[in-house]
């Protein structure tokens, strides 16, 4: 207990004298007959009800108190009296029930006189006796960052903050209802894995003891979802986790929620559908509507069916009809004088796509598929017959960042054994070869993608940055709590 924190040394000792008395100040299981929003949607004068909550506001008016407890769904307002609870009870209930305090209560439902529905209190019960008491002022945006620590006092006491996440829990729902109705096969593939595959990702390096070996945090399920459409399963699956031991951002943490999709004798034109199928099924069926508005007024139009332009063709589009018409170098100074960095070494198209990145894809507010990257952007898609310098892909940008990536899966394994050997500098040592031996067995024609789930929830929920739709985001270490 902080020094001189006078609220929770009486609190402490309210604690002390409820077990003085043979009182739990923590209380055990109590039987709730319905939630808060059940009770009032189901509103019939003097009709019981045992409710179970946190004390919200407490308004002593002598002779009774008024409160508010609030549930997961919802306020309402008790009303305790010696007349309903009994002198001994009331007295109790007066001396030790504070703000915070979870407490469950027997009683009738009526309406005051002002209209406010309110619980008639003919019994409580201590359940949990807060010992440190809710900010009456909590933080404000100058400390969102205080918030994010402490995200149960941003849940008791943001209803707009609980109502994200609540949204999140339904989408997610919704986009597992939208798969396994479609036939799709829910599986789960290791998180810890002998080689860093699947993305060009920093991975995060752990040790396994028993085994004497390193592993690693995986950065993508790719690699053990392809195994399985080797297997046999065309249609399937994963919605967990991923882990980059990269930066923090806006749009970034380290832990992330992916979902993966593959669909065997599908290709990327079959992943499009099923993504434009997907995002706007969930939010018709969640959100109740096609059209989102930001947090800054602007609305993103979700409504069918979307944009599908070549990646090249958007390029000339707003970079002008010359940019691949300059040299390398021209380029480059152009990208600089642009205010588009890049590593000194970065070969050509990376400058490019780094340019896109930064001026072009926060632009692309309404859904847009973007196709045909660089072959060398995606080197486990497939390229395409007619223009081999590109390959058979899309990037599903809305809201100014990209929601999903996907691709017609390359499935011949000698190519595939070329371009991951070109893409780890010739080190055979860096290949997966369990997965090589896998394709070798022979993987059908497939279409794959990937819907970054947090950056869906952060557009369709409005929410600016991925740390507000994180219950517990990555944050650097910090003492500083209330």
């Amino acid at each position: 207990m902080e020094p001189g924190h006078e609220l929770m040394r009486t609190r402490l000792e309210k604690r002390a004298r409820l077990l003085a008395r043979g009182i739990d100040p923590y209380g055990g299981a109590f039987e709730v007959s319905e939630s808060v929003a059940a009770a009032r949607a189901n509103y019939v004068e003097e009709r019981p009800v045992r409710l179970a909550g946190r004390v919200m506001s407490h308004r002593d008016m002598g002779k009774s108190v008024f409160l508010d407890l609030k549930d997961s769904t919802g306020r309402i307002q008790l009303y305790v009296q010696p007349k309903s609870v009994g002198e001994e009870s009331f007295a109790l209930f007066k001396e030790f029930v504070d703000i915070g305090d979870i407490v469950g209560v027997a009683g009738r439902l009526f309406v005051t006189r002002a209209g406010e529905l309110t619980v008639r209190v003919e019994q409580w019960q201590m359940l949990s006796k807060a010992i440190r008491p809710l900010p009456k002022e909590y933080y404000g945006l100058e400390n969102v960052e205080l918030r994010q620590r402490q995200r149960y006092l941003d849940l008791i006491l943001h209803d707009e903050v609980r109502r994200v996440f609540e949204l999140r829990s339904r989408i997610v729902a919704e986009i597992r209802r939208y798969l396994t109705e479609r036939g799709f096969l829910e599986v789960e593939t290791p998180m810890m894995q002998p080689i860093a595959g699947g993305a060009a990702a920093r991975p995060f390096v752990t040790h396994h003891e028993a085994l004497g070996i390193d592993l690693f945090l995986r950065v993508a399920p790719e690699l053990y979802l392809k195994r399985l459409l080797v297997g046999g399963w065309e249609k399937i699956f994963e919605l967990n986790r991923n882990f980059r031991n990269e930066g923090i951002s806006r749009r970034h943490n380290p832990e992330f929620t992916m979902l993966e999709v593959y669909e065997a004798y599908g290709d990327y034109e079959t992943m499009m559908e099923l993504a434009q199928g997907l995002i706007t099924t969930v939010a018709e069926n969640v959100l109740d509507t096609l059209v989102v508005r930001r947090q800054d007024g602007q609305e993103i139009n979700l409504r069918p069916p979307w944009r599908r332009v070549r990646y090249r063709d958007l390029v000339e589009e707003r970079l002008g009809k010359d940019w691949f018409a300059l040299s390398a170098s021209e380029r480059r100074a152009r990208a600089t004088a642009m205010g588009v960095e890049f590593p000194p070494d970065a070969p050509d198209y990376e400058v490019t796509n780094a340019v896109f990145e930064k001026t072009i894809e926060p632009t692309l507010i309404d859904p847009v598929f973007v196709t045909h990257l660089p072959a060398e952007l995606v080197v486990l898609a497939k390229q395409n017959k007619e223009d081999p310098s590109v390959v058979d892909v899309f990037e599903l940008v809305i809201n100014g960042q990209e929601i999903a990536p996907g691709y017609t899966e390359l499935n011949d394994p000698v190519v595939q054994r070329e371009r991951l050997l070109a893409q780890a500098a010739g080190h055979a040592e860096k290949l997966d070869e369990d997965f090589l031996v896998a394709l070798e067995h022979g993987m059908p024609p497939a279409g794959g993608m990937g819907i970054g789930i947090d950056r869906l929830v952060m557009m369709l929920t409005g929410a600016e940055s991925i740390r507000d739709v994180i219950l517990f985001p990555q944050l650097r270490p910090s003492s500083r709590l209330t």
